[in-house]
């Protein structure tokens, strides 16, 4: 028995309950019948209760056996699905292990011959890298022996110009020996420092700064000394005492005390005697400078004499300033820079004058400018009409083409459209042919 069928079964008992109830209300009639009714009414709910516990009765042992019997049912059902789904599992995990062992076994196959293929390739590789190898190594061999060939051929070469250049090395020391030629050394030298750095106009070359002298200075710049192009002399001379230079350095090189100072005293002599022979030869004032220049063309002798403290002694003694090739360029690129100064200042007035006259020219070309401009306006009106005009006279040709209109009413239209325009509230009578 369901739930339902228990449900509806006590329903019927409770409607014919009622039912009866209302059956033996509708007999009774009085007093008497009202306790005739009441035993009777309690008898036929005694009856009706006992009918109905023993169908209620009846009717629980009747579901609790269905319920006991449903469970019972569902208990089997789910014991059986629990089996089925023993048997899809067993199943499905014989399946998976075949699967599995099946991939297992392609995995297997496929990377053997995955490493089978790879062996083969890196075998192939490796005897082409070897090839490779072995021609790059021979070719780089072949290239390299072929290098150290000429770098001994040209090393040979070396040793045969080495040889060459110690005889002109012996050949350089017999003309360094001689007083003339290095001073004609020195010379060159200075000369060429004056002409990479001062134009010709700058300098002068054996000039006699005395006046009525034989002696000539080798090199003098040329100072400013006035407004009207009037100058003075920097005298410049170049001395290149190499004998007592050299013997210092083999003095040094010795480690001979008494020997490095007697070579140091016989070229502070050297160098003392050079700035007195410029002080008496070449400076007179006012044609020159008050000091002159004493050029040492070698900058290890320069350094020797800078470090002896000679320059301020040659300064105060003979009005004479020591240069080395590095010194000597720096002071005439000072000098250099004061000559350009002095042109500049020069040429100022010059400039202004030049401004004023680029001044009026400019303003004469404003007016010219704004003549020209004018007459660009002008030819632009003029353009502008002759277009209308034009324009008016081939529209009214193809109007005429287009709506084939007879000569005559093409030359009335010619007549309409070369006439004066008339505005709206000017008068005919002020226009031309009214």
């Amino acid at each position: 028995m369901t739930d339902f069928q228990f449900y509806l079964l006590v329903g019927l008992a409770v409607v014919s309950l009622a039912l009866s109830f209302a059956a033996l209300l509708r007999k009774g009639g009085g007093r008497g019948a009202d306790e005739a009714l009441r035993r009777d009414l309690n008898d036929e709910l005694r009856a009706t209760r006992t009918e109905m516990a023993a169908s209620m009765n009846g009717a629980l042992k009747n579901y609790g056996a269905v319920q006991a019997a449903t469970l019972k049912q569902i208990a089997e059902l789910q014991d059986n699905r629990l089996q089925g789904l023993d048997e899809r599992f067993k199943t499905l995990s014989l399946q998976t292990e075949l699967k599995l062992d099946a991939v297992r076994r392609t995995m297997e196959t496929r990377l053997s011959a995955l490493q089978e293929d790879n062996a083969k390739k890196l075998d192939q590789m490796r005897e082409t890298v070897d090839e490779k190898l072995q021609k790059t190594l021979e070719d780089k061999l072949s290239k390299s022996f072929g290098l150290v060939n000429e770098r001994l051929e040209q090393v040979y070469k070396g040793l045969g110009e080495m040889q060459n250049l110690a005889v002109g090395v012996g050949d350089l020391k017999k003309v360094l020996s001689n007083v003339k030629t290095r001073g004609i050394l020195g010379e060159i030298q200075l000369g060429a420092i004056l002409k990479e750095i001062l134009t010709p106009d700058q300098y002068d070359e054996n000039v006699a700064t005395r006046k009525g002298a034989s002696e000539r200075v080798e090199f003098a710049v040329k100072l400013p000394a006035g407004e009207a192009g009037e100058f003075i002399y920097l005298p410049i001379d170049a001395k290149f005492p190499g004998d007592c230079y050299a013997d210092l350095m083999d003095a040094y090189d010795s480690g001979d005390a008494v020997r490095v100072e007697a070579a140091g005293k016989m070229l502070e002599n050297r160098i003392r005697s050079e700035a007195k022979d410029i002080r008496d030869k070449y400076i007179h004032v006012p044609d020159t400078t008050e000091f002159g220049i004493l050029f040492l063309p070698v900058e290890g002798l320069y350094a020797e004499v800078v470090r002896r403290g000679m320059v301020e002694r040659l300064q105060s003694d003979y009005k004479v300033n020591i240069a080395g090739p590095t010194t000597m360029a720096a002071l005439l690129n000072s000098l250099q820079m004061g000559f350009r100064t002095l042109a500049i200042q020069k040429r100022s007035s010059e400039v202004w004058d030049i401004l004023g006259g680029v001044k009026s020219e400019f303003e004469t070309f404003g007016k010219a400018l704004a003549q020209a401009q004018n007459r660009l306006h002008q030819a632009s009106d003029e353009l502008e009409n002759l277009v209308g005009v034009r324009t008016r006279q081939i529209q009214r040709r193809l109007r005429g083409v287009t709506t084939l209109q007879d000569p005559a009413a093409e030359e009335a239209d010619g007549a309409e459209a070369e006439a004066p325009h008339v505005g709206r509230g000017e008068d005919k009578n002020n226009l031309p042919g009214y």
